[in-house]
């Protein structure tokens, strides 16, 4: 069980939407803010990220961004160049004849109501520079995106597509690894500490299991009172609140992806009883599991 994977997996609501952004200077684009989760790499050239919370941040070929609450923000060639308000979705930005820059910029549709704490505790901008010694899968990944959207070879309407999609999880990743402390607490920590991933595993395998602490804490190799504290620091929540949490989180994903009855996914997630799980759903969610996958269903 890969647990970046599965929480990415459940997170994601739709398909990233995506453009191609050529840009010759002077130049300056504003994005409105979103549902979802805003990324941009720069393929070439270089931008400078601006917004009005943040000191402007230089970017360069291979960097790559991402704002994990879709905060209104801009991309400019200099933090004084005036900026228009653009959608990368459905237009292209008028061209000047300065210097030119390459950008792949798009949104994830992710689940914002319940974010995965993933993502919660990411701060609002996430900067991943391109640094030749490290994460190279991603900017493998991103070395390959500016070929294929540069020369527009046959086949890139298929490849492009899955290399946006695997670059979530790959600027995640990296993000996660250069943030790595061993005495931070978070998810930095969590995914990089042993026992405290190895019981993450455990979780997300068999969320239907009847799980306790100490049951964990044996598969570890740790004592019930270490485990407990070490799974509580690194993830910012004790086992049992976050087996709860990834239960929920994975009964929400089988109503939304699946037709099962709600017995099914009730046994699934660890309730011997449709009540019990749909009593449970309603406390966290709000609504009932029935009333709540009624909703998803397009009109």
């Amino acid at each position: 069980m890969d647990v970046l994977a599965d929480v990415v997996t459940a997170m994601r609501t739709g398909p990233a939407s995506s453009g191609r952004t050529e840009v010759r200077g002077p130049w300056g684009l504003r994005f409105e803010g979103s549902v979802g989760a805003g990324f941009h790499l720069v393929l070439q050239g270089t931008a400078w990220l601006l917004s009005p919370d943040l000191d402007p941040i230089q970017l360069g070929p291979g960097d790559a961004v991402l704002l994990p609450r879709g905060l209104e923000h801009a991309l400019a060639d200099h933090p004084d160049s005036p900026i228009a308000d653009f959608d990368p979705a459905v237009e292209q930005p008028p061209q000047g004849h300065g210097a030119r820059a390459l950008l792949l910029c798009g949104t994830y549709r992710l689940d914002r109501e319940r974010p995965h704490p993933v993502l919660s505790k990411l701060p609002d901008v996430v900067v991943v520079p391109a640094d030749p010694g490290r994460h190279r899968s991603l900017h493998t990944a991103i070395s390959i995106l500016g070929e294929e959207l540069d020369a527009r070879q046959p086949g890139a309407a298929a490849v492009v597509p899955a290399l946006v999609d695997a670059l979530l999880v790959l600027i995640l990743r990296a993000w996660f690894e250069n943030n790595d402390c061993p005495t931070d607490r978070g998810w930095a920590r969590a995914l990089t500490d042993p026992a405290v991933v190895q019981s993450l595993e455990l979780i997300h395998e068999r969320p239907g299991a009847a799980w306790t602490v100490a049951d964990l804490a044996a598969d570890v190799g740790l004592s019930r009172a270490a485990f407990a504290r070490r799974f509580t620091e690194a993830v910012g929540e004790p086992p049992l609140t976050y087996l709860f949490r990834w239960r929920m989180t994975t009964a929400a994903r089988l109503l939304r992806d699946h037709d099962r009855p709600l017995a099914t996914v009730a046994k699934e997630i660890g309730y011997t009883s449709e009540f019990a799980f749909a009593k449970a759903f309603k406390r966290d969610f709000g609504v009932p599991p029935g009333t709540y996958r009624k909703q998803l269903i397009p009109v």
